[in-house]
């Protein structure tokens, strides 16, 4: 593939209602790069820092326009910081200080795309974003499946942005981005999901259940996406972290929510192992169709698309890729998926009557 290093800001307008109005979190003195960080390739433009691709063929694209209420205009300057891979040149493992949070687009072959798209959000403790075992490395491992790959930049806790706000609003506002723009990108738009890591998982979790909290907010007659739902066609959590399910066992869930596959080591990572089983147990309660969970006896958190040595924990992208295709994500663009048929299957159907 040849080097695309390009970058677009959407010239959209947005106006966005109080109940999600933006947290700009007082940050005068952000905390340093983590040690050994370098400053990111990129440019500076009148929407802000534009990152150059993490890989080779990437093509980035802002989330926000200039002047969008959901960014600092004091800092959408500010490049972000890459922190290497020791021993292993140009790898980038994380990022931080990110400001202008955007989309990394890898394409795939026209006569291999099932139209399928991947929203990658990596963990990190919201302290530093793992785009290396937890985003860069799936970019190849999807292609062979004809699924697009897409990389999130999102904002982070220790740069000043709300977890529960900032941050899910950007895996929110990239599900529309893509959806709006999936004919160009040669995506279908019925078969768009995320999948997050730990801390990108703790993202994922709220995406998958008040996408119409969201759209309601962002509803407004100027907006150009109004009318392009932030609903995921299928949701992924990787080890993770809190879930609405954690704080309110009782969260509402849509009779829509999308079907979500789930992996966790058990005990040798129990806390994560217990908000996958929150996540799990909530949606298995509302009967929400394709569900599936695995957590694994011997394992520990992180890393990725790791072997793992050959236990069993490592095979748990095998068991993914056996539930998308199952669901008919892997099939050829434009065709409906038995997911789709199934949620609205579930949606005609009388609601589950509540255990006493």
């Amino acid at each position: 593939m040849h080097t695309i290093q390009r970058a677009k800001a959407i010239g959209l307008l947005y106006l966005f209602l109080s109940p999600l109005a933006p947290a700009f979190a007082q940050n005068p003195q952000p905390p340093p790069a983590p040690s050994g960080a370098v400053t990111a390739p990129g440019t500076v433009t009148p929407a802000g820092f534009v990152p150059a691709p993490i890989l080779q063929g990437g093509e980035v694209f802002l989330l926000y326009p200039p002047g969008s209420p959901f960014l600092k205009q004091d800092r959408v300057n500010e490049p972000e910081q890459h922190n290497m891979t020791s021993g292993v040149p140009g790898r980038i493992q994380s990022i931080v200080n990110i400001h202008n949070p955007s989309i990394e687009l890898h394409r795939v072959e026209r006569g291999t795309n099932t139209g399928a798209a991947v929203i990658l959000i990596a963990g990190g403790g919201h302290n530093t974003l793992n785009v290396g075992t937890e985003g860069a490395d799936f970019v190849s491992y999807f292609y062979q499946y004809g699924v697009t790959t897409i990389i999130l930049r999102s904002r982070l806790r220790r740069d000043g942005y709300n977890v529960q706000t900032d941050e899910v609003y950007d895996a929110q506002q990239a599900v529309r981005m893509v959806r709006a723009r999936a004919q160009e990108w040669g995506i279908d738009a019925n078969k768009i999901g995320l999948m997050g890591f730990s801390a990108g998982a703790e993202l994922v979790a709220p995406a998958a259940v008040f996408y119409e909290k969201f759209d309601q907010a962002n509803s407004a007659p100027a907006d150009p996406l109004r009318a392009v739902r932030s609903r995921p066609d299928f949701a992924v959590l990787i080890y993770p972290g809190p879930t609405p399910f954690a704080r309110d066992p009782n969260t509402a869930i849509p009779r829509d929510a999308p079907p979500s596959f789930i992996a966790s080591a058990g005990t040798g990572d129990a806390i994560h192992a217990q908000w996958a089983d929150e996540y799990f147990s909530a949606f298995l309660k509302a009967r929400i169709p394709n569900l599936e969970m695995h957590l694994y006896g011997n394992g520990v958190h992180g890393n990725g698309l790791k072997d793992r040595d050959g236990t069993p924990f490592g095979t748990w992208p095998n068991r993914f890729v056996d539930w998308f295709r199952d669901l008919g994500f892997l099939g050829k663009p434009g065709v409906e998926t038995k997911a789709a048929k199934d949620v609205k299957t579930h949606v005609a159907a009388p609601a589950p009557t509540p255990r006493p």
